[in-house]
């Protein structure tokens, strides 16, 4: 079995975040993650929170709490959150932890060594009524490519070009909106990127299983030439220039960019998680090349506005120290989760956040209608009335349905046992042509990181079983022959096994009270392959079933309007 690696990008600190970043990064990531260990595979998913910069210190100055404090209560509201999702990380780390602050002061070492890392003196934005340099994202200004007039300090999210704030034409604060800004000069250290353009390019243009859109982002970026970047910030919580725990000299208070610190996160929440288990090297063969991690796949699951990060600033990071670390093998980019075709906000109450979902559904509901209408080729609005259709008729009424039909009609026909009695005929040979056939459609979408055909092709095999009984017909069948109605039984039974098998990666809590109350041992709890002799007989002939409780409520008009009322809807 294969050795996975999965990393999905790091929420920030900076507050609960909303269904579009889950759906961007994190469940995508977790869907996979179950699927690769439904199938067997040695899985390590790695995720963390990303806690330095200015908007962790403002969050906290606004809160009257030191920064420190502040990302600690932070931390655990993130961690509650996915824990409420259902997300499997295997560990979930801090990017302010002492594992970051080494790796990070030991890649700037190296770095220099090689002479990609050099100081310079440069103009940057300093706001005279704040007193302080300002960190690029809190500087807007005028695109001087586009003309797009709320373009930040690093990024033009018009455009998309990468810019340097002192290029923004009318510049102010984001903080504070205040236009008394000046350019003034900082030493900072800068990563040569543009000494790394051939060797990047080359890199990126051997990658094969990345998708379109993370591919182009990347190519687009080399065709601009990449630019030199600072990788240092005048601020005073983050990591700080030192190594070795001596400070650099003249940088005392300044910290590294956490553009440059954050994607380390991911080998350092790796060596959290070995020293947490006791096993401190244990991270090594996950990242190390020379310490057997030229055997893993390792995947990255990120929103399209992260890409450029991880397919140049940090493999520049990681190849430029010209030391065995593990390049990403498999990239999955999404576009944007819209609210209605317009951005989340919650000052004007546009959007639900993670919190907030839980406390009107669980979990489940929302992974389904995220994952089935993730933003994949596009992006993919929020709507309430899609929200409502896709659980009232995909789960509800197709999924969990069929569960409940089969289950009871068992119960009071069959005394809750599974029959053992008759023959199969015409309606379980096209079952099981269909079953088979689509499995394998099922498997390619999911190795192909494609989760909308995937919801899709799931769905469509749950609808087969509903398609399934009305051909077999067990409770007419009944009437005048119990042997043939006991075939339609013990199939539908073990249809429902399958789907419950099948449902683990995007509704695992419904899947687990499906394989419960169907009394499926672990050990077949696996993903099923469209050539399985036994695909029909997961459950013992004779062994006692129990009906689940109503896996899924449907979503009432009223509750519609209840909720456009609180968080908004189309008439905004």
């Amino acid at each position: 079995m294969a050795r996975i690696l999965i990393t999905s990008a790091l929420p920030y600190i900076n507050g609960i975040k909303h269904l579009g970043n889950l759906a961007g990064s994190m469940l995508p990531a977790d869907v996979y993650a179950r699927f690769k260990r439904l199938q067997g595979h040695e899985v390590l998913y790695i995720c963390a929170t990303d806690e330095h910069g200015t908007p962790a210190e403002l969050a906290a100055q606004k809160a009257g709490i030191d920064v420190r404090t502040y990302c600690d209560e932070q931390h655990e509201v993130q961690r509650n959150a996915g824990e409420g999702f259902l997300l499997s990380y295997d560990y979930f780390g801090r990017s302010s932890g002492p594992q970051n602050a080494e790796l990070t002061q030991h890649f700037a070492h190296v770095l220099e060594e090689r002479g990609l890392i050099e100081e310079r003196v440069s103009k940057q934005v300093y706001a005279v009524e704040d007193g302080r340099f300002l960190p690029d994202r809190y500087v807007e200004g005028t695109c001087p490519h586009c003309g797009f007039e709320k373009a930040r300090g690093d990024q033009c999210d018009s455009c998309g070009r990468l810019l340097d704030p002192v290029d923004l034409i009318n510049p102010y604060s984001a903080e504070t909106g205040s236009t008394a800004i000046e350019h003034r000069d900082t030493r900072h250290l800068y990563l040569l990127q543009s000494k790394m353009q051939d060797e990047i390019r080359a890199w990126v243009e051997q990658a094969d299983e990345w998708p379109a859109l993370a591919k182009s982002i990347a190519l687009k970026w080399l065709d601009e030439g990449l630019q030199d970047r600072a990788i240092t910030r005048d601020l005073s919580w983050g990591i700080p220039v030192a190594y070795r725990g001596k400070a650099r000299e003249g940088f005392e208070d300044k910290v590294f960019y956490v553009w440059f610190d954050a994607p380390i996160e991911y080998i350092a929440a790796t060596r959290e998680w070995a020293e947490a288990k006791g096993d401190p090297d244990a991270w090594e063969s996950w990242w190390r090349t020379d310490k057997g991690a030229d055997d893993v796949t390792y995947v990255e699951f990120m929103g399209k506005d992260n890409v450029a990060f991880h397919t140049v600033g940090f493999p520049v990071t990681l190849i430029g120290s010209g030391e065995p670390w593990k390049l990403v093998d498999r990239l999955k980019a999404f576009n944007w989760v819209t609210w209605y075709g317009g951005k989340f906000s919650t000052s004007n109450n546009r959007g639900v956040f993670m919190d907030q979902a839980l406390d009107l559904l669980p979990a489940d509901y929302w992974r389904w209608y995220l994952m089935a209408n993730a933003p994949e080729g596009s992006d993919a609005a929020f709507t309430w009335e899609g929200f409502q259709a896709a659980v009232n008729s995909d789960l509800a009424n197709v999924l969990g349905n069929f569960v409940n039909r089969i289950t009871k009609y068992t119960k009071s026909k069959f005394d809750g046992t599974i029959p053992s009695v008759g023959e199969p005929g015409e309606a379980e040979a096209w079952i099981d042509t269909e079953l088979r056939t689509r499995l394998e459609a099922l498997t390619e979408h999911y190795e192909a990181m494609e989760f909308r055909k995937a919801a899709a092709e799931t769905r469509a095999i749950w609808a087969a079983g509903n398609e399934y009984l009305t051909k077999a017909e067990p409770w007419v069948k009944y009437k005048s022959d119990v042997d043939a109605a006991a075939v339609g039984v013990r199939i539908g039974l073990n249809l429902a096994a399958v789907f419950g098998i099948l449902a683990q990666p995007f509704v695992p809590d419904a899947a687990a009270k499906i394989l419960d109350a169907l009394g499926v041992p672990e050990n077949k709890r696996v993903f099923p392959k469209a050539d399985d002799a036994d695909l029909f007989s997961i459950l013992q002939n004779g062994q006692e079933i129990a009906p689940p409780d109503v896996l899924f409520n449907k979503i009432e008009d009223t509750t519609v309007a209840e909720w456009t009322e609180q968080f908004g809807g189309a008439d905004q």
